[in-house]
């Protein structure tokens, strides 16, 4: 009878801390437009292998440049979004603060781009973008459903490897086109189902579905 009391408790209070995570995370970004952006990046990469595409890594940087844009154009109007019509958020500005986590790395990643770019260094570019993007997964953690450490972990891993091969040229999209859908897919999935436990019909369900899991109200 003691243990039954005993075993009910512990399972309130594990219900009280998955509230308490939960009302503490931060919603502002849309799993959605995370994994609307790896396709874009598939996308580019398919592009600038063509035949078509100018073979230079001025035109690619621009390609690039080009899907960074997007993303940022995306993933904050969804941010936007979220700030002026969930009813939670109360159009609190305070609700922003972890926003701020990721900018280090992405700072640091424009400085570093802008450097390599004038010393034409390209062939480190796509490392360096990865592990940066890894540091500002893992860097968002503590307010993010916690599997996305394993999205940060898995970008540092390709970056790693992109900036010990010395071979992987900058002409060369699909290094980073790949690892980038994949990546944003992973990180689109985890943002919008949160730590639930998802099958492929679920993730395919993303853009054709209307409700909204707990997670997110985009």
């Amino acid at each position: 009878m003691i243990a039954n009391h005993i075993h009910h408790a512990l399972e309130q209070v594990r219900e009280l801390q998955k509230k308490i995570l939960e009302n503490q995370r931060f919603k502002g970004y849309s799993g959605r437009a995370r994994a609307i952006c790896g396709t874009a990046a598939l996308a580019a990469a398919f592009i600038m292998s063509s035949s078509y595409f100018p073979q230079s890594p001025t035109a690619h940087a621009l390609g690039w440049g080009m899907v960074a844009l997007f993303g940022v154009l995306l993933n904050f109007g969804a941010l936007v979004h979220w700030f002026l019509f969930d009813p939670k958020v109360k159009r609190d500005i305070r609700k922003l603060k972890p926003t701020l986590d990721a900018l280090p790395a992405i700072i640091t990643g424009a400085v570093l781009t802008a450097v390599m770019l004038s010393n034409g260094l390209h062939q480190y570019l796509f490392g360096i973008w990865m592990s940066l993007f890894g540091l500002a997964n893992l860097a968002s953690r503590h307010v993010l459903p916690r599997r996305i450490w394993l999205v940060g972990v898995y970008y540092l891993i390709g970056g790693t490897i992109s900036l010990l091969i010395n071979d992987i040229s900058f002409l060369n999209p699909w290094p980073m086109g790949v690892v980038f859908f994949v990546g944003e897919w992973a990180g689109g999935v985890i943002l919008h189902f949160g730590d639930e436990h998802v099958s492929v019909s679920d993730v395919l369900r993303i853009f054709f579905v209307k409700e909204e899991r707990h997670v997110e109200q985009i």
